[in-house]
């Protein structure tokens, strides 16, 4: 996802930032970002891992499937918001920004320029603009719904004016992140069909050779005209980077042992816990770390497909939710590495806990004819199953819950009284993390077989899982989201009623909800930290309260294995999991 972020302006024309609720911590003649190392050496290469496959070059698109990674290399932004000061955008091929109330304006740099040598001007802002809105994702044209026109001043400065009363704060930031692409490259192409031509690029990488499916090698562009910029000072330091396709978490880590890879981050805690245990690790051929990061948890859960009948009742869905263990899983599978989400925001700060108060109980009032009387008077609690008998409650519970729904055993299996159907479904995960749930799912599946569930559990090739999820093909699914550290204009596509009929669209779950989507729109156009907040937390509260899904867990690092081969920087902030900060070592210069 974009990552998108609350902002109270005070900027005149020709700023060289774009300061968002707190002063930027980098003054206007920063030479480079406090976390990086700016005398890394360049050269050497990288062997990383993805999963799945690729079948074109165009992540910004409905149809294929595209490495996400791959298009943060070859493309650059307006701007950029280091990991250390993300409420500030700093010039990138902008390098001056005006706002306005009723526009942004980007000033952009006269040197910034294509692979190929040819200049950026605005009419490359402008194309890139409409072509993402026009035949890019959905997401796209959510993401920028409140822009009226785009205006070229001239070659080098463009604006964005925005619709009248939008009151979208975040908008000037949304579209400093707006990824440029060359008019000329695209004027005889179809941008929306899936392509494997290597496309022209601005980036600090280009595309060298690949296979479709099973790689891709990029090379450092020696003449990559932002490399000395501020903010790209310590970054891409590797000549090479090659991306290798697997269909499997678990093969890589015999990768990494055998040298074919040189790092991987790790996602299963069995492994974490046992499967570094070996001379490699011990004698630092290969070293295993934790980095801690400071974003918010990852929305990693079961997403109730809410078209299908049997969904549409919140009481089933409560009723399934109270037989996922999470505590048996936590001890036995994950050595209780994990915590639960208990948010849609977790470890965000927003998260709505305990009993709405304040300014947040005055929102929700305003509601209160279309909500939930357990809004005001229930806090939030997921199901404890820590033990026996408290699972055993649950699952009286849940049977009460589907009685309450219409639901009852007839000849031992959950029934829909109405219809005669049998309650059952099936849970779709892709084949990169498959292996990894079979583990969780089979207490899962057993405890819901105890309430007269059926359900079944199956992994399905990466692409084929997208191309379902696209087409919303599916009962329940395994989802995982990257939340932004300060929710705006993506909830419309994740959580909005607009985009839940869109196919391709974020909103996999189908919401629909009046009050979910006012209070978006609140949360967009808040005029104050604090009033945003309130609404943040008001839509948590909501959405919890309808059981659109089931929380599993989260860590609050990145486990990465990787090989001793690499430098990194010498930094206590935490950034996370930034291999395209690391360099080669062995290039160092000895004193």
């Amino acid at each position: 996802m974009l990552l998108v972020y609350f902002f109270a302006f005070a900027v005149n024309a020709a700023q060289k930032n774009i300061s968002l609720y707190n002063a930027p911590k980098y003054s206007d003649t920063f030479s480079h970002f406090e976390y990086v190392n700016p005398d890394a050496p360049k050269g050497g290469k990288i062997v990383m891992p993805e999963y799945g496959g690729f079948d074109n070059f165009n992540p910004f698109i409905f149809k294929g499937s595209a490495s996400g990674t791959v298009a943060g290399l070859i493309w650059d932004s307006l701007g950029f918001s280091p990991a250390d000061d993300i409420a500030t955008v700093y010039p990138l091929i902008a390098k001056e920004f005006e706002y306005e109330k009723d526009y942004v304006g980007f000033i952009l740099d006269e040197r910034a320029k294509f692979a190929d040598g040819s200049k950026i001007v605005a009419d490359d802002v402008i194309y890139s603009f409409n072509a993402l809105t026009q035949q890019g994702a959905p997401i796209y044209k959510v993401y920028y719904s409140d822009v009226e026109r785009v205006e070229k001043l001239s070659d080098t400065h463009v604006r964005f004016y925005f619709k009248q009363g939008s009151n979208n704060k975040e908008l000037p930031l949304i579209l400093s992140q707006l990824k440029i692409f060359s008019k000329k490259y695209w004027q005889d192409k179809d941008f929306s069909k899936p392509s494997l031509d290597i496309p022209l690029g601005n980036g600090p990488y280009k595309i060298k050779k690949f296979e479709a499916g099973k790689y891709i090698v990029l090379e450092r562009d020696k003449n990559y005209w932002a490399v000395n910029l501020p903010s790209r000072k310590g970054y891409f330091n590797f000549d090479e980077i090659r991306i290798d396709y697997y269909q499997d978490t678990t093969v890589t880590l015999q990768a990494l042992f055998a040298g074919n890879i040189d790092v991987r981050e790790e996602y299963i805690a069995k492994i974490w816990a046992t499967g570094y245990d070996n001379e490699q690790v011990k004698n630092r051929t290969v070293i295993k770390q934790a980095f801690e990061n400071n974003e918010p948890a990852v929305l990693q859960h079961f997403a109730f497909n809410l078209r299908k009948d049997k969904f549409k009742d919140k009481r089933v869905r409560r009723a399934i939710d109270l037989a996922f263990n999470f505590e048996w899983a936590n001890n036995k599978l994950f050595y209780n590495q994990y915590k639960r989400l208990n948010s849609y925001f977790t470890n965000s700060g927003m998260e709505a806990y305990g009993l709405p108060q304040g300014l947040e109980l005055d929102i929700l009032t305003k509601y209160k004819d279309q909500l939930d009387e357990s809004v005001f008077t229930q806090e939030f609690l997921l199901a404890d199953n820590s033990s026996a008998p408290k699972l055993r409650e649950n699952l009286r519970q849940a049977v009460n819950l589907l009685q309450e729904a219409g639901f009852d055993f007839v000849d031992g299996k959950m029934t829909n009284l109405k219809t005669g159907e049998p309650l059952k479904f099936e849970i779709l995960s892709n084949s990169a993390n498959g292996a990894t749930f079979t583990r969780v799912m089979l207490p899962f599946i057993a405890n819901l077989k105890k309430i007269g569930i059926e359900a079944s559990f199956r992994t399905i090739e990466v692409n084929i899982f997208k191309n379902r999820m696209d087409n919303f093909d599916f009962d329940v699914a395994i989802m995982s989201y990257r939340m932004s550290q300060m929710p705006g204009n993506e909830l419309k596509e994740m959580f909005g009623s607009n985009s839940a009929d869109v196919k391709g669209s974020y909103n996999i779950m189908g919401i629909k909800n009046e009050v979910v989507d006012k209070l978006i729109e609140k949360v967009v156009s808040a005029q104050t930290k604090v009033e945003y907040e309130a609404y943040v937390k008001a839509l948590d509260r909501v959405l919890l309260s309808q059981y659109y899904l089931i929380f599993q867990w989260y860590s609050g690092v990145n486990r990465v294995g990787y090989r001793n081969k690499f430098g990194l920087p010498d930094t206590k902030l935490k950034i996370g999991y930034q291999p395209f900060l690391w360099w080669d070592k062995s290039l160092e210069v000895k004193n």
